[in-house]
């Protein structure tokens, strides 16, 4: 029988798998037309038919299930929290030695496998995040409000097509895709390696960037801050009497993210076609959270959720394999498809792939408690071979005189 907090970790693991299966199916456009090819589709000679899939993975998954990721970050900072005080010890410094090791793995993972890498980024965020660890959930909402509006008001400053800068910076980044078509088709991993390494196809812009610093936590944030509300107000205990809760914010926020996003892809031109984009992921996400949780109120347990359970579970062993199979599969050092197989392959290739981290997933958790990557960063989070923090032992009393 599952009791009412194992089904409450057991919804978040789900959700945090669901959400692997967005960021393969957004990360798959990065993986065969590169970071910056796949804004110059029309250097791939892609059909209308492709063009069309493109848009569809924009609208319904690009920028959308990677907030999934933050949320369940931000709820898993609070519940480590709550597990270390309830063993009386502070949470501080094992969530900075986590956020420090997840770190150093995303700068090993952009040096030497893929450029696409996030890790790095949730290091630095879940360091900022420590300021609002113990802040009332009603400060926590507030600053979520106000992040997403900021974002919001951003997405309203309208693009100067005709400044100077901006046009020969497009032309420069237009000119290295052309060349990342035969490198990472072609390359080895020697020269890809140098190329992800020392390419600059920004050029020298300081000034961009320091905004781009300045922005991204605006960006991102929001979700990382109701993440940790969702936690502290028990979004996900007693899941079946929330179900109203799921079903509101789900019929909400679900036509809204994606009537935003759909602004943007029609009217690209319009004021506010940035508010589109920017403002509607991260409403879409919340949308896809109410439904998944609301769904997950209802059918579970069941085979299907049992597997992105197990997925979730191993979340960073299988994102980071997620690069090792791609990068094979379309790199020169592997079988060559950078550029190749199109849109529509690419989706069900990614769906192919994660069906298989679906299976692995399930029968590696059968045996083992944790994944390699996971195991190795509880070790070095608590300081303990075994991977659990150890309940501080009470001062014992004072002797009687």
């Amino acid at each position: 029988m599952i009791t009412l907090k194992s089904k409450r970790i057991r919804l978040i693991d789900c959700l945090r798998g669901f959400s692997l299966l967005g960021i393969l199916l957004a990360n798959m456009l990065i993986f065969q037309y590169g970071m910056y090819g796949k804004e110059f589709l029309n250097l791939f000679h892609v059909p209308a038919a492709e063009l069309t899939a493109h848009n569809i993975v924009v609208l319904l998954v690009e920028g959308s299930f990677m907030p999934i990721f933050t949320f369940v970050f931000g709820f898993g900072m609070i519940m480590m929290k709550e597990g270390l005080n309830a063993k009386s010890r502070k949470a501080g410094w094992p969530l900075l030695r986590r956020f420090a090791l997840l770190m150093v793995l995303g700068i090993l993972h952009s040096t030497f496998l893929w450029d696409g890498d996030i890790l790095l980024y949730y290091g630095l965020v879940g360091i900022l995040l420590l300021i609002f660890m113990n802040r009332k959930p009603k400060t926590l909402l507030v600053w979520c409000c106000i992040l997403l509006t900021l974002t919001g008001l951003m997405g309203l400053v309208p693009e100067n097509k005709n400044d100077k800068t901006a046009q020969a910076t497009n032309q420069r980044m237009e000119a290295y895709v052309q060349k990342t078509v035969t490198l990472y088709a072609e390359g080895t991993y020697g020269e890809i390696k140098h190329d992800r390494n020392t390419a600059n196809p920004m050029g020298d812009r300081p000034s961009l960037v320091l905004v781009a610093l300045m922005l991204a936590p605006i960006l991102h944030m929001p979700l990382f801050l109701l993440g940790m509300y969702a936690a502290k107000k028990q979004w996900f205990v007693d899941s079946e009497l929330k179900r109203g809760m799921y079903r509101k914010g789900m019929l909400i926020f679900l036509p809204l993210g994606l009537l935003l996003k759909s602004y943007k892809l029609l009217f690209p031109e319009m004021i506010g076609a940035g508010t589109g984009v920017m403002l509607g992921g991260s409403l879409l996400s919340i949308g896809y959270i109410m439904a998944f949780a609301l769904i997950y109120s209802k059918y579970a347990p069941s085979r299907l959720l049992e597997r992105f359970e197990a997925v979730g579970k191993l979340s960073l062993t299988n994102y980071l394999m997620q690069t090792v199979i791609c990068t094979t599969i379309f790199y020169g050092y592997g079988l060559g498809w950078f550029g190749k197989i199109g849109v529509i392959a690419g989706c069900g290739l990614a769906l192919l792939i994660y069906m298989m981290q679906m299976f692995v997933s399930s029968w590696y958790i059968t045996r083992f408690k944790s994944g390699p990557i996971e195991r190795v960063m509880r070790m070095w989070t608590y300081f303990s071979l075994s991977g659990k923090a150890k309940r501080k032992k009470a001062p014992a009393a004072a002797a009687e005189m």
